[in-house]
């Protein structure tokens, strides 16, 4: 196994090299301008998202759909991504990371505008989208949507599901000596209690889990950070600076230059808020929505509160610790910098990721299920569901790199098809944003 592990390594660095980085980050540029800056928007945005009344056709309200969104999104790249740019990059990474949401809010909006606009209705009587429906039904391209589809219901299983039951099974041995086995027969029987009910069943549970582990992990920043307040603006001047010209050698760090900080920064924004990859707008297919433009601008909070919000948080948590210049990398140095206010940061740092890589379970299921069913057709909705929950007791017991390291390329590749779809019909996302931005 291990030259296979070896050989998709080097294919998931290839596939997540600078080519791709280059074609996301350069789509979130892009689309910014060419939406007319749809950022701007943001505050209406958020109130819509915490609008919980129904309105329109679909079969989950904004916030379900935008809670289930985020609880796919907002995983260990929140915590364990944001101290890998740091200790590769240096502090100036997070501001990259940073400005990466803010610009990738646009993309997160086109794409789940498009997937509400060419969303159908499936036999089971649900509503489908996403980039597969936005490839078929906008481009007449339904091979790309198969491409898509077939990269989405494989990628799942590694990056949604067994990857993140195995850090889950892991931590919890690590800090409580609990068995894995007993770790996977409870998420497993949790996980089947909430998927086996469909779409309304994961909304349901993402829109009680997702606020309180949200608010609770950004609070505990927060409380972290007023311990460490006399280092606040020294490690804000420092990221600042850094973003542009690169801290020194300190201690056990080597350095790193301002396209160190910009590498690694975006990488990880981009990894973190999933803006272009095209996962996000399968659910909000499924939103109750008047028009297009209502989800989307909802669906544009999340890019905002994944990496505008909770990464940052992390970020300042990281580097004020200053843990970033003795070496320490990943899960080491979040580790540590959490450590220093005993009790809050270690319990604010064990539930965060507790929460953060079970939700990412549930989020990814639906990605899965409805990729599935583009594919093979409802008939394979039930199926994939089982194969789901054995999946997540497979993954909490047994280690498996080469399911990382597959699951990883597929993820990326999952872009390409999106990406294409997202420009090439940028002028209908900009002429339906113009339509409908300034009804109430």
């Amino acid at each position: 196994m291990e030259p296979l592990n070896l050989l998709l390594e080097k294919a998931g660095a290839a596939v997540w090299g600078a080519p791709l980085i280059v074609l996301l980050f350069g789509t979130h540029l892009f689309l910014t301008f060419r939406l007319g800056l749809v950022q701007r928007h943001l505050f209406k945005a958020i109130k819509l998202a915490f609008s919980r009344k129904a309105e329109g056709e679909g079969d989950i309200s904004h916030f379900g759909a935008l809670m289930t969104a985020l609880a796919a999104t907002i995983g260990t790249g929140n915590i364990v991504g944001v101290a890998t740019a740091v200790a590769a990059g240096g502090p100036g990474a997070v501001l990259w990371m940073w400005l990466t949401g803010v610009f990738g809010i646009a993309t997160k909006y086109a794409e789940a505008l498009l997937s509400v606009k060419y969303r159908v209705v499936s036999p089971a009587g649900e509503f489908s989208g996403g980039p597969m429906y936005v490839l078929e039904r906008g481009l007449n391209a339904r091979w790309l949507g198969l491409i898509f589809a077939f990269f989405t219901a494989v990628a799942a299983f590694g990056i949604g599901n067994m990857v993140q039951a195995n850090s889950i099974s892991q931590m919890l041995l690590e800090s409580f000596g609990l068995n894995t086995w007993l770790t996977g027969a409870a998420m497993t029987v949790f996980t089947a209690f909430v998927i086996l009910g469909g779409i309304k069943s994961i909304a349901r549970f993402c829109e009680w889990l997702v606020p309180f582990m949200a608010v609770f992990y950004v609070l505990g920043c927060a409380v972290i950070l007023f311990f460490n307040f006399d280092r606040l603006p020294g490690t804000i001047s420092l990221i600042l600076t850094s973003a542009f010209s690169g801290p020194a050698a300190v201690g056990g760090f080597l350095g790193a230059g301002m396209k160190e900080a910009m590498r690694y920064g975006i990488a990880r924004g981009l990894f973190s808020n999933e803006s272009g990859l095209g996962s996000a707008p399968i659910v909000a297919a499924a939103a109750q929505t008047t028009n297009p433009v209502r989800q989307a601008l909802v669906s544009s909070t999340g890019t905002f509160w994944d990496t505008v919000v909770v990464c940052l948080m992390t970020g300042l948590v990281v580097v004020s610790s200053g843990d970033w210049q003795g070496g320490l990398k990943g899960a080491a140095l979040t580790k540590s910098a959490f450590s220093h206010i005993p009790y809050v940061g270690p319990a604010v740092l064990s539930l965060g990721l507790l929460t953060f890589v079970f939700s990412t379970i549930i989020g990814w299921e639906y990605y899965g299920e409805k990729a599935a069913e583009y594919l093979l057709g409802v008939r394979a909705v039930k199926p994939y569901r089982y194969l789901w929950i054995i999946a997540v007791m497979a993954g909490s017991v047994a280690a498996l790199p080469a399911v990382w390291n597959f699951a990883d390329i597929f993820n990326g590749l999952m872009a390409v098809p999106n990406l294409v779809s997202l420009l090439l019909l940028s002028p209908v996302a900009a002429a339906e944003t113009k339509k409908y931005i300034n009804e109430p």
